[in-house]
C-alpha cells in the first residue's frame, strides 16, 4: 500500500500543503520545529484518525484557526485507489470519510490503510507506565483484528459502569455481575489475543534486534497478566469489597503489561540510550513484518528522527535494514542530517524524493 498524495490545510504549522510521494522512499529534511514529524503526524492522522503524539483533537488545528482537513489517496498493492478525508472542527467533533461516504463509525477505518510508526517518544514504550505498552498492544492489535477492537470498545465501557458503581457505593451482587458479565466475555478475547500477538512478535523482535545490535546482545519481551492463573470472573468477584475501597477496578486486562529484557536483565532498569533506541526501533520493525503478514498487504512506515542517540556503528545498521525497498515499501523519514538520508538514498534503487522542510512549507530539492 502507498499514500500517493495528500492535502493539507491548518494542520499544526502547516497552513496548507498539497503534495506527491514516492512510492518508495520519502526523505523530509530540516531544522527541528519546521513541520517534519508534523507531516508524519497528518499522515498518521488519515490512516488512525488520531495523531501519534497523545494530545487532543483541538490541538492539531493550526494556532487562529477554527477547523483543519487532511484528505489523501490511498493505493493498495493490487492498485486500488481510495480517497480519504478527515477533518476536526471546533465545537463540532471529528469527520471522517471514505471515497465521499462518512463511515458509521470511526472504529471500521482502522486497519484499512496499515501504518508503522518509530519516533522520538518510543523510549517512553520502555521507561514509561504500562498504559503506554497496552495502548502500543491495542494499536497494533486493531489494526489486524477487527473483533479485538471491538471487544477493547466492550470491555472498557462496561469497566467505566463499573467504576461509577463503584464510586457510588453500590454493593448489590446481582447489579455487579450484570455489568462484569460483558467485561469477562471480552477479556477473554482480548487476553487471548495479546498472548497470541506477543507469542508472533517476540522471535520477530529477537531477530530484528540482532541484527540492529551487531548480536551484542539478546533480547526478550514477555506478555504479563493477571489473567494467566485467573478468570476475570474470578479476580472481579475476590477483589468487589477492596474495590469499592479504592472507588476503582484493581484487576482485569486493563492492568496487562509488557516486560522487557537483554541478556536476562530489565532493559527498563539498566538499558543505555543507545540500548533501548535500538530494541524500540527493532519493536516497530517487527510490528511491520506483523501487520504486513497479518493484513496481507505491506504497511506505511514512518521514521521520524530515527537516528538520534544511536552510535554510528547502530546508524548504519538500521540505514542498512530499512535501505530495502523490497521489504519495507512506501516509507516517510526525517532527519536534520541530510548525509543520514543521503546514505540511505545511496544504498536504495527504487524510486525517491527528498523534500526540504521549513516552517511548514515543503520544496522537492532531489
Amino acid at each position: 500500500m502507498i499514500l500517493k498524495n495528500i492535502d493539507i490545510l491548518n494542520f499544526k504549522n502547516i497552513a496548507a500543503a498539497t503534495l506527491d510521494f514516492s512510492p518508495g522512499v520519502n526523505c523530509l529534511l530540516g531544522m527541528n520545529g519546521m513541520g517534519k514529524s508534523n507531516l508524519l503526524e497528518a499522515i498518521h492522522f488519515l490512516s488512525m484518525v488520531r495523531p501519534m503524539s497523545p494530545v487532543t483533537d483541538n490541538a492539531l488545528i493550526k494556532h487562529g484557526e477554527d477547523m483543519l482537513i487532511v484528505k489523501g489517496e490511498f493505493v493498495s498493492d493490487a492498485g486500488n485507489a481510495d480517497s480519504i478525508a478527515c477533518g476536526i472542527n471546533k465545537g463540532k467533533g471529528k469527520s471522517l470519510k471514505r471515497n465521499g461516504k462518512e463511515y458509521q463509525r470511526f472504529s471500521e477505518h482502522i486497519g484499512r490503510y496499515p501504518i508503522v510508526t518509530v519516533t522520538p517518544g518510543d523510549s517512553q514504550l520502555i521507561s514509561g507506565p504500562a498504559e503506554d505498552r497496552r495502548k502500543l498492544m491495542d494499536m497494533v492489535i486493531s489494526q489486524a483484528h477487527p473483533e479485538y477492537l471491538s471487544a477493547l470498545i466492550r470491555y472498557n465501557r462496561s469497566l467505566e459502569s463499573r467504576n461509577r458503581m463503584l464510586r457510588a457505593g453500590v454493593r448489590d451482587a446481582l447489579l455487579f455481575e450484570s455489568v462484569e458479565a460483558p467485561m469477562e466475555e471480552a477479556a477473554e478475547i482480548i487476553f487471548a489475543t495479546r498472548a497470541e500477538w506477543v507469542k508472533k512478535i517476540a522471535p520477530k523482535i529477537e531477530n530484528c534486534y540482532a541484527r540492529l545490535s551487531g548480536n551484542r546482545e539478546s533480547s526478550e519481551i514477555e506478555y504479563r497478566s493477571q489473567l494467566a492463573g485467573s478468570s476475570l470472573k474470578e479476580i472481579l468477584a475476590e477483589r468487589r469489597d477492596k474495590d469499592i475501597v479504592l472507588g476503582y477496578t484493581s484487576g482485569g486486562v486493563h492492568r496487562d503489561d509488557l516486560e522487557t529484557h537483554l541478556d536476562g536483565y530489565s532493559l527498563r532498569r539498566l538499558g543505555s540510550q543507545g540500548q533501548v533506541k535500538t530494541f524500540t526501533v527493532a519493536l516497530r520493525l517487527a510490528i511491520f513484518d506483523y501487520l504486513k503478514e497479518a493484513k496481507g498487504m505491506t504497511p506505511l512506515l514512518l521514521l521520524d528522527d530515527i537516528f538520534d542517540k544511536l552510535d554510528a556503528e547502530r546508524v548504519e545498521r538500521i540505514m542498512k535494514e530499512v535501505s530495502s525497498s523490497e521489504i519495507f515499501g512506501q516509507i516517510f523519514i526525517t532527519d536534520t542530517n541530510r548525509k543520514h538520508l543521503d546514505d540511505i538514498l545511496a544504498g536504495m534503487e527504487g524510486d525517491h524524493i527528498l523534500l526540504n522542510v521549513s516552517e511548514g512549507n515543503f520544496k522537492v530539492i532531489g
